[in-house]
């Protein structure tokens, strides 16, 4: 890549701690409204990091109200998006390569190495997660133009090692990738901003002049998380325009991974630097001030001096509470699906009790790989979510039905045995073959051995969509989920009819049953739950489950962090599963921090005073490298907790330790919270015992209470205590009045009565 061309040439504004998210939109607002109304809407492009925010921010930027009156339509978009669109202004026909496309090519790259596989990189292979953690790797370091020559010309002093020799063979698979992709003709997602800025740097085919023509100023926000390749592609965007920075101190999670210090540590000579202060942002109105404020400062800082300072927020002073200084609610259960339920317990009651609904919840998950199950468990309590994405393709009846009728067809294909009415369980080839059968069969009551043949054509592709419309799968899915899970699997069948065709259209596979099915299989394979684009705030509503990392600009009333414990926050493994943490501490090629010292850790991560960062006593005990990452995740926490507007819940559960031993293992920055003074938890019951809301809850508890009381009295026999048999007889007689009413679902009254008979040991109830 040619070297850099020059450096940000503008002005950058920097926050020097946190404000809340809608002050945060606000104050990005009013300086979008002064480029506005000098060069015109249209002529602003405006660029953030990350796509994750983007409506929030959109929305606040629409409502800027020029003097003149002109309707905003902003420019807004994602840096990956713009560069993305920077490269098809290039070359309209360039390929981008899809997912499933990758995993399959770089599949075929790896079989066909000739280099020898590391001994240690061959036994971690048999690891689920194997697959993944080598992508990511290789993601990072196209993303950062890694390359096996760069690795190999900085000698190690004291020879090869194993872990070096594991990171050689990687970096040179991927070399052998991507010269097998530009071979074909492809470009994958990772490699979109590198490529960009090696064609605008060079000005290639007028593509510099061609881009910038369109805009007459650039506002770069979120520019804390612009790593050295975004910032040079935004000085080769910004070029023939105005450069307006926007960013926060405090902030950085992703860039700090890859890359310590403060962003205005690496922004050059040429960009003025202004630090701006909360106050100097003018009324934001009480609405903008959380009662959890000084929260979010004590976490974004590491210092508790920020917070011990500071004085009582306006909600405080109007309720009379002038000792409290920072106030949230906390949920301690006993596991994390009780967890769950407490949440989905506090959130029908808040929506109940303040007529909110529920867009106004969001519950936050520690990584992107929790989101289908702490959704499930919230909508089986009777929660309604909103997160719509694209799940594991293993975890997808839709797509396990495609995948049995194209293992069948390849079984065909290859001469296999064929079907016939009276012999369908016996003299089948393959065990695989006879389970894709049982599963057809299954989930298709019109299942025979015709159906197969209408559905077979010379093309895959249309054999599928033959198969799609011949059973209605469909109609079967809209009949029988619900919205959210039909509109995934509508999304995963549609990846199904993608592979398919890209199976017809490469020479990877062969364009037949057997490349479809070693494609399929492969794909649900590697596939990782949401690793496709997810949507948080669909039209028809409900709560919002997403990683803590994408509330950083968006706000919501009410937002619940889940699993606060020391496992999770910080955590163990801060950067991959792939090498041991002691490896990757002498492993400097790789792509992130791993060998940080204590100034490092002071200069990223230190709290400012005059513009300066200063030391804290307890940032640089302990390792350095778990100290520095560690630090990451305590941002985190403070952009999770600034995303809620009015209350805040801090969510954690036991953690076993051993044999019958439980304890609660909370996370060491929630103890550093409850440990400071001015800083108060309010505890919610999550107990059975707790207020009851909601339907689910309601149902719930109706059918455990004849049973439980049954065995409370059981045992106050069997212990020589005494039963207060009034209670129990008076409880009875309600459910009694409940069921006589005849004013509930039949089949409701039948459980109710069966758990009585339960509880006496009558298994089956005679009529």
């Amino acid at each position: 890549m040619s070297p850099p061309t020059g450096s940000l040439d503008g002005t950058c504004t920097l926050l020097t701690e946190p404000v809340p998210g809608p002050a945060l939109c606000e104050a990005v607002a009013r300086r979008y409204a002064d480029l506005a109304a000098e060069y015109g809407p249209r002529n602003v492009l405006v660029l953030k990091r990350h796509p994750s925010g983007l409506e929030s921010l959109r929305e606040a930027l629409a409502a800027v109200e020029l003097t003149d009156g002109t309707p905003q339509s902003p420019r807004l978009e994602s840096l990956p998006e713009h560069a993305s669109k920077t490269l098809e202004e290039y070359d309209p026909t360039l390929d981008r390569l899809e997912y499933e496309e990758r995993i399959e090519l770089i599949s075929l790259v790896i079989d066909g190495a000739s280099r020898d596989v590391p001994a240690y990189l061959e036994r971690a292979a048999t690891h689920e997660s194997f697959a993944r953690d080598v992508g990511q790797l290789l993601l990072e370091a196209t993303r950062q133009r890694i390359r096996l020559a760069g690795l190999e010309d900085e000698a190690s002093p004291t020879g090869p090692s194993e872990p070096r020799e594991c990171l050689e063979f990687l970096y040179a698979m991927n070399d052998r990738f991507h010269a097998e992709l530009e071979n074909r003709g492809y470009v994958e997602r990772a490699d979109v901003v590198p490529q960009a800025v090696e064609l605008l740097e060079d000005n290639a085919d007028d593509l510099q002049d061609r881009v910038t023509s369109s805009y007459d100023a650039v506002l770069a926000v979120e520019f804390e998380e612009y790593r050295q390749l975004d910032r040079r592609y935004l000085t080769a965007i910004s070029s023939d325009a105005e450069l307006v920075c926007f960013g926060e101190h405090h902030a950085s999670v992703e860039r700090t991974r890859v890359e310590p210090g403060r962003i205005d540590d690496h922004v050059g000579p040429d960009l003025e630097v202004n630090l701006l202060e909360p106050d100097e942002l003018g009324d934001t109105g009480p609405s903008l001030e959380p009662p959890h404020r000084e929260m979010t400062k004590l976490l974004a800082t590491g210092s508790a001096s920020a917070a011990g300072e500071a004085e009582a927020t306006p909600s405080d002073t109007a309720n009379g509470d002038t000792d409290s200084l920072a106030r949230a609610r906390r949920i301690r259960a006993g596991t994390s699906r009780e967890q769950v339920r407490a949440v989905a317990t506090e959130i029908q009651s808040l929506a109940g009790r303040h007529d909110w609904g529920f867009d106004a919840f969001a519950v936050a998950v520690p990584g992107i790989e929790r989101v289908p199950e702490t959704r499930r468990r919230l909508r089986d309590a009777g929660v309604p979510t909103a997160t719509i994405g694209t799940p594991s393709l293993a975890e997808d009846p839709a797509v396990n039905e495609l995948y049995a009728f194209v293992t069948v067809q390849r079984e065909r294909a290859r001469g296999g045995p064929e079907l016939k009415d009276k012999e369908q369980h016996h003299d089948h080839s393959s065990q695989r073959y006879t389970t894709s059968l049982e599963r057809l069969r299954a989930r298709v009551p019109e299942f025979s051995p015709t159906l197969l043949e209408d559905c077979t054509s010379s093309s895959v592709s249309q054999s599928l969509a033959e198969w799609i419309v011949r059973t209605d799968l469909k109609g079967r899915i809209a009949a029988t989920e619900d919205w959210v899970d039909a509109r995934e699997q509508y999304a995963s069948v549609r990846r199904v009819l993608e592979i398919a065709a890209f199976v017809e259209e490469t020479d990877l596979v062969g364009p037949d049953w057997d490349g479809l099915n070693r494609m399929l299989r492969r794909t649900i394979q590697y596939d990782a739950p949401y690793v496709h684009a997810v949507e948080t705030q669909p039209p028809t509503g409900g709560v919002t489950v997403c990683p803590l990392d994408d509330l950083k600009y968006d706000t919501y009333e009410t937002v619940f962090l889940l699993d606060l414990i020391d496992t999770t926050y910080p955590g163990e493994q801060f950067l991959t599963q792939l090498f041991p943490t002691a490896w990757l501490r002498e492993l400097e090629a790789y792509p992130a921090v791993t060998a940080p010292d204590a100034d490092t850790i002071e200069s990223t991560f230190g709290p400012l005073e005059d513009g300066q960062p200063t030391p804290v006593a307890d940032r640089t005990a302990g390792d350095p490298f778990e100290t520095y990452h560690a630090q990451r995740t305590r941002r985190r926490l403070a952009l999770g907790t600034r995303a809620a507007t009015r209350h805040l819940y801090c969510c954690s559960y036991e953690r076993g330790a051993g044999g019958l031993r439980r304890t609660y293992d909370e996370s060491r920055y929630l103890k550093l919270l409850e440990s400071t003074p001015g800083i108060d938890f309010e505890a919610v019951d999550a107990h059975t015992g707790a207020a009851i809301h909601g339907k689910t809850n309601a149902l719930e508890t109706l059918l455990d209470q004849p049973r439980a009381e049954l065995e409370r009295v059981l045992r106050e026999a069997s212990t020589g205590g005494n039963a207060d048999l009034a209670e129990t007889e008076e409880l009875f007689e309600e459910i009694a009045v409940v069921l006589e009413a005849g004013d509930i679902d039949d089949d409701l009254a039948d459980a109710v009565r069966s758990q009585f008979e339960f509880a006496s040991g009558e298994v089956v109830r005679n009529e």
